[in-house]
């Protein structure tokens, strides 16, 4: 009595690889993002001067370097940062492409769909934390104690103290369609994401205490508030996107364990 086969997920046509094939697949998905950074780091070395009277314009003066070498470091650093923000399209498209195939199509539609999102997110996390957070956050730390400490930075320590801001200030403003994304494709659901809010608020101060450079709590609030209204923003999305994932009979699946 023959045997009914089941097929296979529509998900897994194009994803039956073995283990060297998805090695050589991420080797060349790297060697995509690895030429971006290079690409977008070259170009961006043209616009070092101008980006950085665009970074240290808060602080209203010209900024120290006190090593030889550290104004070469900060051309360097300046130009890595800003080739990443150029390559960022690239690399998101690289890291979708490679989790794609394992995705089923209604699961690949709504990642596609997302993109655009992920990078306009991205820049606007960016852009609250330097119009917005900087100016509050330098203003106080260049009057903190000023009665007994004459405040002169270095443009080494300044220069990472604002791309650590307003870089994970920008991730973390994508955490909406993070959320939207899982719950999409079934990973979480609304009433479970809102059943540990409390949970969710403590990670958050958490959070906004270690990317806050200030022990303020009015830029601790700054940072607070809006990654509070963010989780929340991704809750509601979760209520009305949610789809249950549909079961995979993982026996069916080619993990390229026969091809030698």
């Amino acid at each position: 009595m023959s045997q009914a086969v089941t097929p296979v997920p529509e998900a897994f046509d194009d994803s039956r690889m073995g283990l060297m094939e998805h090695l050589a697949e991420l080797r060349n998905r790297m060697i995509w993002i690895v030429a971006a950074l290079v690409i977008g780091t070259a170009i961006s070395f043209v616009f070092v001067t101008p980006l950085l009277r665009i970074i240290t314009a808060p602080v209203g003066t010209k900024l120290q370097a006190l090593g030889p070498t550290d104004t070469i470091g900060i051309f360097f650093k300046v130009g890595f940062a800003a080739g990443a923000v150029f390559a960022m399209p690239v690399m998101v498209y690289q890291i979708v492409a490679f989790i794609a195939p394992g995705l089923y199509p209604h699961e690949k539609r709504t990642l596609l769909i997302l993109m655009p999102g992920i990078m306009l997110l991205f820049f606007t996390g960016a852009a609250f934390a330097y119009f917005i957070m900087l100016p509050v956050a330098v203003g106080f730390l260049q009057h903190f104690l000023g009665t007994v400490i004459n405040q002169e930075w270095t443009i080494d320590k300044y220069i990472g103290f604002v791309t650590r801001i307003v870089f994970w200030i920008g991730v973390f403003f994508e955490t909406p369609l993070v959320i939207a994304f899982m719950a999409r494709i079934g990973l979480v659901s609304g009433p479970i994401l809102l059943g540990y809010w409390r949970q969710a608020i403590v990670i958050i101060s958490v959070i906004a205490a270690i990317i806050t450079p200030t022990v303020d709590p009015v830029n601790m609030t700054i940072v607070m508030l809006p990654l509070i209204a963010l989780f929340f923003l991704g809750v509601g999305l979760a209520y009305l996107l949610y789809t249950p994932r549909a079961p995979r009979d993982l026996d069916e699946i080619d993990w390229g364990g026969d091809d030698g």
